[in-house]
């Protein structure tokens, strides 16, 4: 639980750097690329994943691409405060009502409620003013769709992480290879995307941004593996909960960093999160 906990740490770190930038498209494509770039020479010191796995991490770059698609949609038509607390705050229910049915797990009332609570208090923190967010309809129809890819690429990588396990191998293996492959779709799709002229301030941007860009992807890399060597470990679906407590984390680096308000709607939603975690903790 610690792992997991100290994962959505560094999701929220990489996910802040996002927020306050001025292009967060561009930023999350130079994220996604340089995490890539820097798991490449992992896979010296980790190796491949066994070949039985690699059907799994096929899946998942397929998933990944819709993701990419429903996440571009979620930021064009809405802003990354209201959308981003939808796409992560819905999808550990969804991922444990998956769970139940593609890898057999039976939670506990305990664990249900936990994930409940997670949920709902990540609503809460993330969405500071609910009703104008649900102004914005094509945005919250392109985050709810994001959230059922959030919840299909976790299900099909829980599988593949614990089949590369299950074979004598550390979700090391499967994790790198992942990434290396996974950092080229999102770069390009944002690249063809743009104007010759806007490429052109794309590749200002990136000299200027590519450091923390780098220190971002690290941080994505190791978040994400410590997931799914967790789920090797933990039911899916508690693993994932406990990931979104990144948003409790990224709302923390909001106030002290961006100097955001925090208020009382996110107090309450900080010790409804709180309550989540401790139930799944004794489940």
């Amino acid at each position: 639980m610690l792992a997991v906990l100290l994962g959505a740490l560094l999701h929220a770190t990489w996910n802040a750097l996002v927020k306050s930038s001025g292009d967060k498209q561009l930023d999350l494509a130079l994220v996604h690329l340089l995490g890539g770039i820097a798991a490449l020479p992992l896979l010296w010191w980790v190796g491949l994943p066994p070949v039985a796995a690699w059907p799994f991490i096929g899946m998942s770059l397929l998933v990944h691409i819709a993701y990419y698609v429903t996440l571009n949609g979620a930021y064009q038509h809405g802003d990354l405060g209201s959308t981003y607390p939808i796409m992560r705050g819905s999808a550990p229910l969804l991922v444990a009502l998956g769970s139940t049915v593609a890898l057999g797990e039976h939670l506990s009332a305990a664990a249900w409620l936990g994930i409940g609570a997670v949920t709902v208090g990540v609503l809460m923190v993330g969405l500071a003013r609910p009703a104008e967010a649900l102004h914005h309809g094509r945005a919250i129809a392109f985050a709810l769709a994001n959230a059922v890819v959030i919840a299909a690429y976790t299900l099909v990588d829980g599988r593949g992480v614990r089949i590369t396990a299950e074979a004598g191998y550390t979700a090391a293996s499967y994790v790198v290879l992942l990434f290396v492959l996974d950092g080229i779709p999102y770069p390009t799709l944002v690249f063809v995307q743009r104007s010759r002229a806007a490429r052109q301030a794309m590749r200002a941007y990136a000299r200027r941004r590519w450091p923390l860009a780098t220190l971002g992807g690290l941080a994505s890399l190791g978040s994400y593996w410590i997931a799914l060597w967790a789920m090797t470990r933990a039911p899916v679906a508690a693993v994932s909960a406990l990931r979104e407590t990144s948003v409790l984390f990224a709302t923390a680096l909001s106030v002290m960093v961006l100097k955001e308000r925090f208020g009382l709607q996110r107090a309450c939603g900080a010790v409804v999160i709180v309550g989540g975690v401790v139930a799944l903790r004794l489940s």
